[in-house]
This record gives structure tokens, C-alpha cells and sequence, in this order.
């Protein structure tokens, strides 16, 4: 990081922690103007387990059925940074026995009196919007049973934050932050009394956000699909908020909700969750659903891509393809080598996935997480698609370079088949060679047939190839096909060798086979989720061989097996795990 980027860095915290300070000049508010309602979707058993005394918090348990939240040593920032937002309310909301009140009762209070006064990591106008959504949603179940001094210091609390947020909004990064720190603004001015003033600019400025950060397809430049529904929920709350006072959105602002929308519905899998691409994972169970009733946008046929998202679906399959170059600069610090991968699921089940973001297990496995290798595509002798640059000397993060600069994509309809057709050239830099890749999913969703190709275009690239030949010593470019596998999918080796059979728990089975000319196995592979406090062991299809001439082809299928019935009642009921 450069010098100046320091110094810029350090003035952003320095200000933070003058305003948060400053803030406790402020007067408090007597109540809200109008009865809140909650709008947040949280989880019953993440909020059990909160009542248990069991926090768990990016990726990391903390067993505190004693202590205080406030009181537990936080072992990185990303657990501090859950904690002091305040999302855990929405869990315990979920549960709302007088236990979960108690609770939530308990941690609020001990919020305010730690660190209410301007001091700790949560002043921050990030954090600070997104804590103060949650108060205001869960007031009632927070205030219920309160004692008078404690509602008042709540609502002085609230009406200082608030304060806050309308200095240092500006300084949130554009993107999800930016949209969470006005969003919680708007929230706050047109809920508390006497701040109304504070609303009318927080509202200007997020409609200037979203024609600048919402593109013209609906999607965010870090083509992130969970980030783009956490802000799709952020403008939707704020688009009811505006209403319920009597106010209406401006354009800016609903035309951005009617452009995600169709967006959000092309990358959701047959199941109801998104797609797990550039560092995004499911989404929270029933978020999805519930913004786009809340939106109130109907249900349109997408053209072309969305986001950069090619979407094949038939039956009860969805195919969602990564079809565009990946982000770049500082929006791609998140980002995956993951073009011309994709994503099966059927009916309710994934079958094939992506190992998913890695950032809640460490630096390693984030790295591993974001290499070409931990998705369902085509990698060279274990080289990724895109590079990672040199780590930020003070995040440590690390921007993507040297991705595909050329992805050619089309899909077309044929007689039997939806077509994705796309390449790119993020291998020719090193080995001469463009990967293509053709998926063509049955009309009736039964079959996905795929073929992938290895080739030198022009004469520069035959020459890059030739020289990699050399290096070889004309042992050809080793090449593996990856396909992960959903954890919960029972895969075997099959025929001999010649296929895979993979049971899902709806009671189908699927069968990967190729074309005989390569190398068929099935080796241990990883399942990464950040509510997890661990990878989860799955298995990956691996297909290899070696590249020898300036083209190679290899094909493959991957359908349900003939007595599967077109057809299955699927009641299995998923129970949630902790691990």
C-alpha cells in the first residue's frame, strides 16, 4: 500500500473516532415517531444456539454461556466485526421466547455501556448503519419489559448514532457498506423523533449510489451474487421505510430495485439459493424469497447475461455459468479465477458446486478458496484462470490480476437443447492455448451435455504452445476438468472406471461419463461455508489428460440414470448442523 493510501487510511479512522466522540454531545430523542416493524430475517437455530451461549461468528466458536459478548476476546477482525453489527439480533429475534429476550436485553445494554460512549471498533459508518437497522427493527422485542432509565439510554444511544452516520457516511466504501451506512440513516430519520431532517440527504445520496453502482443489467462491479442481495434487501427496506412515511423513493433509487430483480432471479438455483460465485455464498435461507416479494417487481425473462451470469434451466435443473472476465482493481479483492465454471442443482438438491469462499478459515484457505483448481472448470497444469496480486501490507488482501481479457460467450435453443457456448484466454498468456467451453442442458433436464477445448488460435499462440511442449519435453500441458460435488452426495466409481454415479438424498442418481480418451477419478475435495467452523470434506469429478496438438477435445456428460422417475417427492426434511 502506498504511502498516501496510508495516510488516507489513518485520517478515516481518526475521524471516526472525533465524530464517535462528538456524538455524545448530542440529545436524545424521546421515541419513534411511528410503531417499527421488523423487516430482517434471521435464523431459529443460530438464534438457539446463541442462547446456549454458543457464538458463533465468522467462522469461529466461542463457548460463552456466562461471560458477556462484550467481555469475550475476539480472536480476528471479522468476528468483531459480526459481533459489533449486530446481524446475531435477527437470530434471536427468530427464537423470541422471554430467554431470547433476555438475551438480546442483556448484550444490547452491555453494548451501550461499553462502548455507547464513542469508544471500541464499532464506530465505524459501516458497522453503525447496520447496527442501528437491527435496533430499530427489534425495538418492541428489545424494549418490552425494559425499565424506564434503560429505554431512555436506548434511544439516546440510537439518536447519537444517527448523529454519526450523517458525518461519516461518506467516508463508507462505495458498495454494500456505503449502501448499509445511508440506508441505516434513512431508517433512523424517518423512525426517531426530530430527526427527519437527517433523512432528506441520506435519501439523495443513495440514489445517487445506485445509478452509480447498480450497472445497467442489475448487477454490482464485484459481481458478487450474495453481496447483491444483501444491497437488494438494504434498498428494498429503505424504498418501505420511505413509503410507510408517506414519502415516495426517488427514480434513481426504485429503477435500481427493478433492474436487480430479474438479476437476482436469474442467479438462483432450482432451490431457492443463489449461485456461489466471487466470494458470495447461498445466501440466508428465505432472504432471497422474501426481498423479492417485498420488492414487488414481477417476474420477467432475463436476456442475455446477468451480472455476467449465463443461466441454463429445464425441468427441475438449473446450470448457472460464470461467462464473464472477473472483477478487477479494488473490487476484486473477493474475487474468484473462476471463469467458465458452474453450478448444477436439481429440484433441491446441488450436485455440482464451486468449494466457495475460504476467508473465515484463514488466509490459506482463502487463497485455495479463490484458485481456478476450486471450481467446476478446466485448469493447466494447476494454473488458475487469474492471478493473485501482492498482498495489501495492511489488509493483507489481495486484488486478481492477469484474468481473461477475451470471454466470448453465446447461448442459443436448439431442437433438443439450451446452448451455452463461451471461451477465454486466460491460459494463453503462459501456454498458448484458449479454453472453450460448450454446455448443452436436455429440454426436459435430464442431461447435461459438455465439451471442452484446448486450443491455439493464431501463430503467436502456436508458438507459446510450442514452447511449453519444450519445457515438457513433449510430454504435452497436463489439463484437469474439475466437478466438486455437493457434500451431502454419495459418489462412486463406476463401470469399471468408465463413469461416476453420484445419489442425491432426493432419492435420484446421476451418472458422469466421457468419452473414454482421458483419465477418470474421484479424489477428496472441500465444501467451504462461512457459518461453518470448518471445510466440510465432499469429493470432486476429476477428469485429465494431457494436451499434445493445438487442438484437443474432450467430452463428457453428466445425466440422471434411466430409472430415475421424472418425477420425485422430495420430503426429506435438512436439519441444521453445528460442527
Amino acid at each position: 500500500m502506498s504511502g498516501s493510501h496510508k495516510i488516507a487510511n489513518g485520517w478515516t479512522r481518526f475521524q471516526n473516532r472525533l465524530y464517535a466522540r462528538l456524538s455524545q454531545r448530542q440529545k436524545s430523542v424521546r421515541g419513534f415517531v411511528s410503531q417499527p416493524e421488523p423487516r430482517t430475517v434471521g435464523s431459529f437455530a443460530r438464534g438457539r444456539q446463541l442462547v446456549a451461549g454458543n457464538l458463533l461468528f465468522a467462522g469461529y466458536l466461542v463457548e460463552s454461556p456466562t461471560i458477556s459478548l462484550w467481555e469475550v476476546a475476539t480472536p480476528n477482525a471479522a468476528f468483531e466485526d459480526e459481533r459489533q453489527g449486530f446481524a446475531w439480533l435477527d437470530d434471536l429475534a427468530a427464537v423470541g421466547d422471554p430467554r431470547a429476550r433476555e438475551k438480546a436485553q442483556s448484550w444490547l445494554w452491555g453494548w451501550i455501556e461499553t462502548h455507547g460512549r464513542g469508544r471500541g471498533p464499532g464506530w465505524s459508518p459501516e458497522l453503525a448503519g447496520r447496527r442501528v437497522i437491527r435496533w430499530i427493527n427489534h425495538a418492541l422485542f428489545l424494549l418490552r419489559g425494559a425499565e424506564p432509565e434503560q429505554s431512555r439510554a436506548f434511544f439516546r444511544s440510537l439518536a447519537q448514532q444517527t448523529w454519526f452516520l450523517s458525518k461519516r457516511w461518506p467516508a463508507a466504501q462505495p458498495g454494500l457498506g456505503r449502501f448499509e451506512a445511508l440506508t441505516g440513516l434513512i431508517y433512523a430519520g424517518l423512525a426517531l423523533e426530530g430527526l427527519e431532517e437527517l433523512a432528506d440527504p441520506a435519501v439523495r445520496a443513495l440514489a445517487r449510489d445506485c445509478e452509480s453502482q447498480i450497472d445497467k443489467e442489475g448487477g454490482l462491479p464485484t459481481r458478487n451474487p450474495e453481496e447483491l442481495l444483501e444491497v437488494f434487501t438494504l434498498l428494498t427496506w429503505a424504498a418501505a421505510a420511505l413509503h410507510e412515511a408517506g414519502r415516495g423513493a426517488p427514480h434513481a433509487h426504485t429503477a435500481a430495485i427493478e433492474r436487480i430483480a430479474p438479476t437476482l432471479r436469474a442467479l438462483r438455483h432450482a432451490d431457492g439459493q443463489l449461485a456461489r460465485f466471487h466470494g458470495g455464498g447461498r445466501g440466508l435461507e428465505g432472504r432471497l424469497d422474501h426481498a423479492l416479494a417485498a420488492s414487488g417487481v414481477k417476474p420477467t425473462h432475463a436476456e442475455g447475461l446477468s451480472m455476467g451470469y449465463a443461466r441454463l434451466s429445464a425441468g427441475r435443473t438449473s446450470v448457472i455459468i460464470d461467462a464473464s472476465p472477473p472483477p478487477r482493481g479494488e473490487v476484486s479483492y473477493n474475487a474468484h479465477a473462476s471463469t467458465l465454471a458452474f453450478e448444477l442443482t436439481s429440484g433441491r438438491r446441488p450436485l455440482i458446486v464451486n468449494c466457495g469462499s475460504g476467508s473465515s478459515f484463514g488466509l490459506e484457505w482463502r487463497r485455495a478458496g479463490r484458485a481456478t483448481p476450486s471450481h467446476s472448470t478446466l485448469c493447466l497444469d494447476g494454473y488458475s484462470s487469474a492471478r493473485l496480486g501482492d498482498p495489501d501490507k495492511n489488509s493483507e488482501r489481495e486484488a486478481l490480476i492477469d484474468g481473461p481479457s477475451q470471454v466470448p460467450v453465446e447461448t442459443s435453443e436448439t431442437m433438443d437443447t439450451s446452448r451455452f457456448q463461451g471461451g477465454h484466454d486466460g491460459f494463453a498468456r503462459v501456454f498458448g492455448l484458449t479454453h472453450a467451453r460448450t454446455l448443452d442442458l436436455s429440454h426436459d433436464g435430464r442431461s447435461l451435455a459438455g465439451e471442452d477445448m484446448l486450443l491455439a488460435m493464431d501463430d503467436a499462440a502456436k508458438r507459446r504452445f510450442d514452447n511449453a511442449m519444450d519445457a515438457s519435453v513433449l510430454s504435452g500441458v497436463g489439463f484437469d476438468i474439475r466437478l466438486h460435488l455437493h457434500p451431502e452426495v454419495d459418489a462412486a466409481v463406476d463401470l469399471g472406471g468408465a463413469a461416476v454415479s453420484m445419489a442425491l438424498k432426493s432419492g435420484e442418481i446421476w451418472v458422469f461419463r466421457h468419452d473414454g480418451k482421458h483419465k477418470l477419478s474421484l479424489e477428496p475435495s472441500v465444501y467451504l461455508e462461512k457459518t461453518r467452523l470448518k471445510p466440510r470434506a465432499t469429493k470432486q469429478i476429476v477428469l485429465s489428460g494431457r494436451a499434445m496438438e493445438y487442438a484437443t477435445r474432450i467430452r463428457w456428460t453428466l445425466s440422471k440414470a434411466q430409472d430415475t422417475a421424472i418425477a420425485i417427492r422430495d420430503l426429506n426434511r435438512d436439519e441444521p448442523e453445528f460442527d
